[in-house]
Parts: C-alpha cells; sequence; structure tokens
C-alpha cells in the first residue's frame, strides 16, 4: 500500500475493520500523539505489529491535545503521513475525541498496545480504556519497553537548547506592543493614510531559461529564454507597497514622454497609486536578471542617467510642493541621477515642511544617503551606512551615532539581510553621556531566513515601516512589521506588492512558532513511550 492509501478517515476505518474481521484478520491498535517518532516509538510500533495481521495506529487531534504552549510541534496531517511511511503501519486515522474510548467502541480491536509505564498505572483515563477493550472481546498487551523515551522530554531538550534567532524571536513576541491585537491595530490605522514617494522609477525584468548549456564556439555559458516577466520597480514598487497595504499613495517620478511612460502611468493607478510624471527623454531604467529557476545566473543594467535640467528641475519641485500635507513622505534614491545634490536638499527641506513622517533609503554606489536631512527615518544596509561615514572600522552603535549625528535623523534602522536589523533611536534618559547610552537599540530577526528572491525585501520594509510610523506606531512596532513585510517579499519570485493580509500571515507564523525559547524549567512529565 501506498503511504497515502493506509491514511483513512474515521468511516473508511470503520468500514475496513469489518472487513478484515470478515476475513478473520486480527487487528492490532496503539493511541496516542506522535509527535515526534523517536526510537521508543519504532520499537513499540513493530513489537505492537508482530501481535497480530493489521496495525492501527491512531493519532490525537491538533485540538485535543493539552501538552503545554506550542505542542503538538508537528500537526497532524504530518504527524499521520510520517506513520504511514513506516512499513510496520498499516492503517492511519485522526481521532478527535476527546479520549481513546469513544474510538475503541467503534473499531473495537482485537490487540491494544499500551507502554510498559502502563501495567501497573492506575489512571483512569486508562482503566477506561482498559474496560472499554475487554468488554468488546478484545486484551490489552503491553509492549517490552526496553528503550524509554518521552517526546515532550525531547521537545523540552530542543527548547532548552533552541538557537539565539528562536530565543530573541520569542522574546519580542511577548511583549504586550507587539501582541497580535497591537499589531493588527497599527496595520488598520495605516489604511488611508496619504502618503507621497518620490524617486526613480526601475524596470525590473526577470527573463527565466532552460537549463545552461556550453556554446559550441567557445566555453560560454549559453542561456535559451522561456519567459519574460517584467515588474515596476524602484520607487515605484515602494508606492505599489503602499497602495497594497492601504494607504493612498501618490508617485513623483520621471517618466518619457511618449508610450512608454504613459503605459507605466497606466499600469501603476490601476493598482491605486496616484502618478505625477515629470517627463524626461531618456528611457526607463532596465535591470535585466537571467534565471534557471529561481538561481540568478546573471544581471545586466542598461542605465541611462536621469538628469533635470534647472526646468525640469523646478518641475520637479513644484510638484512636490503640490500635493500638499501628507501623513507620509518617502525619499528613494536609486543613484541614477535624479536625486541629485541640488535637488535633495531643497527637497528634503520642502517635504519636511508638508509630511508628518520623511523617510529616506537609499540604492547604489551612486546615490546619497548623506544629503538626506531631518528625516525621522533612515534605512540603510550596514555597508552603505559605512561608506555613508567612511569608516568601516568602529562598532555598529557608534556608526549610527555619527550618522544621526551628521544627518540629524531621528531613527535608523540598519538591515542586516539574513539576520534582520536593528533599529535606532536615541535614548530617553536625558542624563545619557556617550554614544553608548545615548542610543536604544533592538534587534529584529529575519522571518524569512531562507529568502527565495532577496530583491525589493528593502522598499517592502521601507514603505511598511514608514506607514507604521506615520500611523502612531512606536519604533519597535514599525520595525515588526517592516521585518513581516519584508520577509513576505522574500518568499516571492519577482518585485511583488506584499499586502496587509500577508503582513498578518506573517506575524501569526511568528507568533504561532512551536519551537519557543522558554526560560522557565519544563513541568516534570512521567516518561511515555508512546506519548
Amino acid at each position: 500500500m501506498s503511504a497515502a492509501s493506509k491514511i483513512l478517515t474515521l468511516d473508511e476505518l470503520v468500514r475496513e475493520r469489518a472487513r478484515l474481521r470478515a476475513q478473520g484478520l486480527r487487528l492490532v491498535h496503539c493511541h496516542g500523539c506522535f509527535d515526534i517518532v523517536h526510537p521508543g516509538h519504532i520499537r513499540h510500533l513493530r513489537f505492537a505489529r508482530a501481535q497480530g495481521d493489521r496495525l492501527l495506529v491512531t493519532i490525537t487531534s491538533d485540538e485535543r491535545i493539552d501538552k503545554g504552549q506550542g505542542r503538538p510541534l508537528i500537526p497532524q496531517e504530518l504527524r499521520a503521513e510520517n506513520l504511514a511511511e513506516l512499513d510496520c503501519v498499516d492503517l492511519v486515522a485522526i481521532d478527535d475525541h476527546a479520549d481513546a474510548v469513544a474510538l475503541l467502541e467503534k473499531v473495537a480491536p482485537d490487540i491494544y498496545i499500551k507502554g510498559a509505564e502502563y501495567e501497573f498505572n492506575r489512571d483512569p483515563r486508562f482503566e477506561a480504556e482498559r474496560r472499554t477493550v475487554e468488554r468488546l472481546g478484545g486484551r490489552v498487551v503491553f509492549s517490552s519497553g526496553d528503550v524509554v523515551f518521552s517526546s515532550s522530554a525531547l521537545i523540552a531538550a530542543m527548547e532548552r537548547s533552541i538557537d539565539p534567532y528562536h530565543k530573541r524571536l520569542h522574546e519580542l513576541t511577548q511583549r504586550p506592543e507587539l501582541a497580535m491585537s497591537a499589531l493588527s491595530g497599527v496595520l488598520q490605522q495605516m489604511r488611508d493614510r496619504r502618503v507621497l514617494v518620490v524617486g526613480e522609477t526601475i524596470r525590473d525584468v526577470y527573463v527565466l531559461c532552460d537549463q545552461p548549456d556550453v556554446a559550441g564556439e567557445g566555453p560560454m555559458l549559453t542561456l535559451r529564454p522561456i519567459e519574460r516577466r517584467v515588474y515596476e520597480g524602484g520607487s515605484a514598487i515602494i508606492a505599489r507597497h503602499c497602495a497594497a497595504l492601504g494607504a493612498r499613495p501618490t508617485l513623483i517620478t520621471p517618466l518619457p514622454e511618449n508610450a512608454e511612460g504613459e503605459a507605466v502611468a497606466r499600469r501603476l493607478e490601476g493598482e491605486g497609486v496616484e502618478v505625477l510624471p515629470v517627463g524626461v527623454e531618456a528611457p526607463i531604467c532596465e535591470k535585466r536578471r537571467y534565471l534557471v529557476g529561481p538561481q540568478k545566473l546573471m544581471k545586466i543594467d542598461e542605465v541611462t542617467p536621469c538628469v533635470l535640467d534647472s526646468a525640469r528641475r523646478t518641475r520637479f519641485l513644484d510638484l512636490c510642493a503640490s500635493v500638499g500635507s501628507v501623513d507620509c513622505a518617502i525619499i528613494a534614491d536609486f543613484g541614477l541621477g535624479l536625486l541629485s545634490h541640488a535637488v535633495i536638499q531643497p527637497l528634503c527641506r520642502l517635504l519636511r515642511e508638508r509630511a508628518g513622517v520623511l523617510a529616506g533609503d537609499v540604492s547604489g554606489r551612486r546615490a546619497s544617503l548623506r544629503q538626506m536631512r531631518e528625516m525621522d527615518l533612515l534605512c540603510p544596509s550596514e555597508r552603505e551606512l559605512r561608506e555613508t561615514i567612511g569608516d568601516f572600522d568602529i562598532g555598529l552603535p557608534a556608526a549610527v551615532w555619527r550618522l544621526m549625528h551628521l544627518n540629524r535623523a531621528r531613527h535608523v534602522l540598519v538591515t542586516l539581510g539574513a539576520d534582520g536589523l536593528i533599529s535606532f533611536a536615541p535614548s530617553q534618559n536625558a542624563d545619557a553621556t556617550g554614544w553608548a547610552r545615548r542610543l536604544e537599540s533592538e534587534h529584529v530577526p529575519s522571518l524569512a531566513p531562507i529568502a527565495v528572491d532577496p530583491l525589493g525585501c528593502g522598499d517592502a520594509l521601507l514603505a511598511c515601516t514608514a506607514l507604521a510610523l506615520s500611523a502612531g506606531a512606536d519604533l519597535l512596532q514599525a520595525s515588526f512589521l517592516g521585518t513581516a513585510c519584508a520577509s513576505q517579499e522574500a518568499r516571492l519570485l519577482g518585485n511583488i506588492p506584499i499586502n496587509a493580509a500577508q503582513v498578518r500571515q506573517a506575524i501569526a507564523q511568528a507568533h504561532a512558532a512551536h519551537l519557543a525559547f522558554t526560560t522557565a524549567e519544563p513541568t516534570p512529565r512521567r516518561l511515555e513511550q508512546a506519548s
């Protein structure tokens, strides 16, 4: 039998039991949680199979398990699949009854196997099981007990030795401001926020290719494209994230004055983004990536610098001023020439007067983080931070303090890739002296340590964090929500906007992590062979 065919519903199990009885085959029955199938379980099940013709293993459903927070570790469907893969197991079913008595009434096994530790046990639940089996003509047999393990003890041991990532995640999810209800409230407040996004639009192109080969005329790679996917990236994806999260974004960006620029504007407006274009002659920057499966093999950047003349510079700043007051403004410099020193300094002053929250980020070596002044939020990577201050040796807090001092920034999130981020804010201690005491920091681990595609994670983080701050969230709440948004982006191939439902899903997964670190000593439990 295949593993899938071994797993039966309770109705199917009753019919199969009747068929086995008609054939004169003895049914052996084991019941338990089987959260982690360990060596004790294997010996227990092999012993059971040797006592009859067919072995049925039933497991307690997730809702009926009462072994503490985070249990079961493995959901019921996977626990059933694990058992069905064992050669010694013939039938598997999930039992949703409060105890095994109701199931035993329906199955009436010829032999019911329990662990050796139950032989002299007077637990009333087991006594009820024994009476039911014997009343229906069956026998209760105890396994040898030569190897005794406990799933609960094994899980408790893993929790005590768990890695720092899960320890930190558990610490964060226990804080009241990061409770599911509190974060959901922030997401709700983010709806309908007026957001202005300023920066260059980039066309991100993914060329999906067949398996690579070696060219016949020389030792070079040959790629055969089979599909082309195009995404509006750069400042456009930041605005798209804001729209997907329920805000009302306006995007001010250079676009060519032709059909290409008009098509991009129409697509963005179809996603809820108001577009105020600055007409330019230069085509949209295209960054083309060649992939085999999810693996990127090569990237080609087709970049024409977008430099504004004095007339267009005035038009650009006038457009930004015409938007009026907004809840949040985001400046994204991708190093393509739009945000020159002559533009970004008056732009920051202009938006500082009009935005409740002013946020900024850079990408690329030609971007200018140093010129982003008086910002409520900056989101550089550690490399971008250190390149800006010109120091790769000092500690990270000292580097952040120097940037905050130079730029007069209120908050800084330093992104660390798969290690998550560290948020920095001025200390609330008025008597603090020295940068080590003047800054308060929080590490938020990545909620997607393994990224399918890291493209766009920083944009998702920036959009969600800035929106959350504008909705009244504190820095930890905002950075946790931003990390959740970025984690969902990392799971997708391509530059795709993330919505509020996806952010809630990431938060729920973080709160429901079963291998949660605990500082408390585990409650002593009886060793159970089939716990």
